[in-house]
């Protein structure tokens, strides 16, 4: 039997405001534990919440990003249930009500095909605290672990899709998207160490072809984009193992071990019913105005497709390197500067997608630490024939560290290409003299062997010149010294 993955994707994606959903409270990361905590976040006799409308601006604009239904009434309702992270013993979410209806996200797979998601809705809700089991200690002779706070009440906004994913590869694919649409948009760093960005991950099987979903099991907070992937599938294997062996699936809540690859039944998956819903009686519902959703469109900036597309079109790049370009708002923005410093679109793309792109790696950085300014100014010189292409690959490593420009390091380090013919023709001779053998290899080849051979000659020249010498003035010298002995 041929198995068909279904998957769909609840995305927790925390907004970047400066304080809670329902208080003043700070929203900063890495505080003190439990010291961002108020009387509104725990719920305490006598205090009221009072809705963040930067909460409601960051929402807005995802969904208008997406091409999502803007609801302008909207509802928060209390989601009841116990347990020691959740200090009210009941979250504010939006459930019959939600701020954002169905919407598209286009997902681009890694043979470069595109695909539609469907977006179901999007809803605001205020974040729970977290249990840190990694820190337990003993009191009165138990282990316990400790609870913090400092989370709770932080504005999510969770992005449900429809069941439209059929691999894990499609749930990256559509999970990456979304993180960088938050960060292209601002209402979220995305970062998943943090938290920031969380999902849960329903996922069932079914024979291939046939249109009944089979019964699904809910993945929760996986919090990485391998791990989304393993988890998937190993989920997947499964269910499609206990399938065969003639078991039967439970519709329940499952949780991803890393460490061992493998998914382990947390609790019978609950329905709407169990949490008791009901309108929060605290607040009001939201009505937002068609002139207010109108000047948050106004805010959208240019979104990463429209880049792209544009970046091939006006930049005349592949592809592939204009959507690496664009995954990253502060690096399209950052090639765009350059390209146009120093007239050169494509030689920019190259030093961008290439060799910067390789030393941020291994700097574990993703946004360039080396200036417009420098880059720029190390283009213009290997175009104006001052450097080689093999030294502004050292100064460009140089300049991660430094903030000197191009100029500065060239005149520190004597590093100026020489382009004087008579230097050079003395080098050529040298390099011809010191390696007989491989000249008279040269001249039995055939042109098209001898065409691949010179590479040898020229590569003697420039180390010979402690990779000063200019490679197209060298080539040429040697072609023709060369040659004449034909």
């Amino acid at each position: 039997m041929e198995w068909e993955i279904v998957v769909g994707l609840e995305v927790h994606l925390q907004l970047a405001t400066k304080s809670k959903l329902f208080s003043g409270a700070s929203t900063t990361f890495g505080a003190v534990p439990n010291t961002q905590a108020c009387a509104i976040d725990l719920a305490m006799p006598g205090t009221l919440p009072t809705p963040n409308e930067a909460a409601f601006r960051l929402a807005v604009l995802f969904g208008l990003a997406v091409n999502a239904k803007i609801n302008q009434h909207s509802v928060f309702e209390r989601k009841n249930y116990f347990y020691p992270d959740l200090p009210k013993g009941y979250q504010l979410t939006q459930l019959e009500h939600p701020i954002i209806g169905a919407g598209i996200i286009d997902i681009t797979l890694p043979d470069g095909t595109s695909k539609p998601i469907r977006l179901h809705h999007a809803h605001l809700e205020e974040d729970a605290g977290k249990s840190l089991h990694e820190t337990s200690f003993t009191a009165s002779g138990r282990e316990m672990s400790a609870i913090d706070l400092n989370r709770a009440g932080t504005p999510l906004l969770e992005i449900v899709s429809e069941p439209d994913m059929r691999s894990a590869a499609e749930a990256v694919a559509y999970l990456k998207k979304i993180h960088i649409l938050a960060k292209y948009l601002g209402i979220s760093d995305g970062d998943m160490s943090q938290g920031s960005l969380r999902c849960d991950a329903n996922i069932s099987v079914r024979i291939k072809g046939e249109q009944q979903l089979g019964t699904r099991t809910e993945i929760k907070n996986i919090n990485s984009f391998r791990f989304v992937a393993k988890a998937i599938n190993v989920e997947a294997r499964r269910q499609i193992d206990l399938l065969e062996d003639g078991g039967t699936l439970v519709q329940e809540t499952r949780l991803y071990d890393a460490d061992k690859n493998e998914t382990r039944s947390m609790r019978t998956k609950e329905v709407a019913n169990d949490y008791r819903y009901f309108p929060c009686p605290d607040l009001l519902p939201v009505e937002l105005s068609d002139e207010y959703i109108a000047a948050r469109q106004r805010e959208l900036p240019e979104l990463p497709d429209a880049r792209r597309t544009r970046f091939e079109s006006s930049y005349q790049l592949s592809t592939k390197d204009a959507t690496q370009l664009t995954g990253e708002r502060t690096t399209a923005e950052y090639f765009e500067s350059v390209a146009k410093q120093t007239g050169e679109p494509k030689l920019a793309a190259n030093w961008i997608t290439g060799e910067l792109a390789a030393l941020q790696n291994r700097a574990e950085v993703s946004v360039p630490q080396v200036t417009v300014e420098q880059l720029t100014g190390l283009i213009l010189r290997v175009k104006d024939g001052t450097i080689s292409g093999k030294i502004a690959k050292q100064l460009l490593a140089q300049m991660m560290d430094g903030n000197d420009d191009v100029d500065t390091l060239i005149a520190a380090q004597g590093l100026k290409q020489v382009s004087d013919s008579d230097a050079i023709e003395k080098l050529v001779d040298e390099v011809i003299a010191a390696n007989s053998t491989q000249v008279e290899n040269y001249l039995r080849a055939d042109e098209a062997k001898r065409a691949k051979m010179a590479g040898f000659f020229v590569g003697q020249v420039i180390k010979a010149s402690r990779g000063q010498g200019n490679p197209k003035i060298i080539g040429q010298m040697l072609k023709q010294k060369l040659n004449a002995r034909l």
